[in-house]
């Protein structure tokens, strides 16, 4: 039999209904998901096609599984951070969600004092376990949408919940139609998608929720989550594990549309921001992250790291401002006490900083050799160059041009010599047995003792000390 789809706007067998198929036992992948080996990676070198959505966008999960890996939130820093993310994502809410814990009278009250912000974006949704009663916390709180926990891979569904497939589907399914007699937009999280059964449970299972959303009106959404990472981007891989499999038959078989899919992944193998990309090549409107990739075992997908994956590939920002992303990391840092990484993208003390004097030299140049693109005007992050043994009279310069915010004619050159004299205090340091970085303050006492003359021009000439 053929029919027309409109999705693909081509002639499409469809013969064959992929039906729940009730195994006696659980399917485990053994042959991929051996616990005592590394998981493998199979190929059988199928293509799906690319298909990005017109409308593609970030959502937030900072407030639920992102809080589920550090020390709770208080009502306060939920409010600032939320604020934060209503700055970064602009006035088309590219960050279009934001989501909730309901139980405890503290996220309630972080609920409430959010809600009273009035922000268009990002929408507040709630995270609910699969219980009927725990619906009237949504109606409660005034939410339009909340999450519901269906565990999918066998893992779960057998050895986990004790259940048959056929079980854990009816029961599913009676909370999703629960969510619905009340007027709710179920996003129903599946959750270990990349061990699942794909066909036998996984698009079954869909198609199910997609007649459930024609018949009630509500646009049923599905939560693809990538819950220990073993989701894989590359071309012709094979499922559970393949991304692009997992998306393209979401929408392709099941019939659930693009701006009802969305993309929950983890960061167990390093590959958390691929795949998030490439779910939203692969017909994905929605892809879900935690500020700072905070979350469980190894982390979500980093928001801030989704900005910019945006921008590099709709060629805009559309509206999102980015400085945000400094004053979050900023927060993080000095209220929160949390130490992020260093050498982390983006928000990291030293991701644009710059160690190797031949480097240094280069950005003296132009900084656009050695900078990824200008982060004092996207972040609110001038480059910065440390000043160490292997720094020379180029980096000893450019700490000097930066620090002082010397443009144009104003620069002072490394052959100054002034710069000169800098260069063989830090030398002496180093010759002396020095092993660490020089920090700015030692390079100020550095700099009054022997360049007093530098000094007392610069002080002059600006008030930055």
């Amino acid at each position: 039999m053929l029919e027309f789809s409109e999705i693909s706007n081509t002639l499409e067998q469809s013969a064959y209904k992929y039906r729940l198929q009730d195994v006696d036992k659980p399917n485990l992948y053994r042959h991929l998901y051996n616990y005592d080996e590394a998981p493998k990676i199979p190929f059988n070198h199928r293509h799906v096609p690319m298909r990005p959505p017109k409308e593609i966008w970030i959502t937030d999960t900072t407030f639920r599984d992102g809080q589920q890996a550090r020390e709770p939130y208080t009502v306060d820093q939920i409010v600032h951070l939320y604020k934060l993310l209503h700055k970064l994502s602009g006035p088309k809410g590219v960050i279009r969600q934001s989501e909730f814990f309901l139980y405890s009278d503290k996220d309630k009250a972080a609920v409430e004092r959010c809600m009273a912000l009035g922000y268009e974006y990002p929408q507040i949704t709630g995270w609910i376990r699969a219980v009927k009663g725990d619906f009237q916390l949504v109606k409660q709180m005034g939410l339009k949408e909340t999450g519901i926990l269906a565990s999918a891979s066998d893992y779960h569904i057998f050895n986990k919940l004790k259940m048959t497939r056929k079980e854990a589907m009816e029961q599913y399914l009676s909370i999703i139609k629960a969510a619905l007699e009340i007027g709710v937009i179920p996003r129903v999280h599946l959750e270990d998608i990349t061990r699942a059964d794909f066909y036998g449970f996984v698009v079954p299972f869909a198609i199910e929720l997609s007649k459930l959303s024609d018949e009630s009106g509500i646009p049923i959404k599905i939560r693809a989550c990538d819950t220990m990472g073993f989701g894989v981007s590359y071309p012709g891989v094979a499922l559970p594990r393949s991304v692009p499999g997992i998306i393209y038959g979401l929408w392709h078989h099941a019939g659930i549309p693009s701006a009802q899919l969305e993309w929950h992944g983890h960061n167990d193998f390093y590959k958390v921001v691929p795949n998030a990309a490439t779910a939203w090549l692969y017909g994905c409107s929605g892809v879900n992250c935690t500020l700072l990739g905070i979350g469980e075992r190894t982390g979500n997908c980093p928001l801030e790291a989704m900005v910019f994956e945006y921008a590099g590939l709709r060629g805009t920002l559309d509206g999102m401002d980015p400085t945000a992303i400094t004053e979050i990391a900023d927060y993080y840092r000095k209220e929160l006490k949390y130490r992020i990484p260093p050498m982390t993208p983006f928000v990291g003390r030293y991701f644009n900083f710059t160690r190797a004097g031949i480097h240094a030299d280069g950005l003296l140049k132009d900084e656009e050799i050695y900078n990824i693109f200008n982060t004092e005007k996207l972040l609110n992050r001038p480059v910065v160059v440390a000043v160490n043994q292997s720094s020379g009279g180029a980096g000893i310069s450019f700490w000097v041009n930066q620090y002082f915010e010397l443009k144009g004619d104003q620069r002072i050159e490394k052959k100054d010599p002034a710069i000169q004299k800098l260069k063989e205090w830090v030398d002496r340091e180093y010759a002396e047995g020095r092993n660490t970085v020089i920090g700015d303050e030692e390079l100020i006492s550095a700099m009054q003792q022997e360049t007093p003359d530098l000094w007392q021009k610069l002080v002059g000439e600006h008030t930055l000390l």
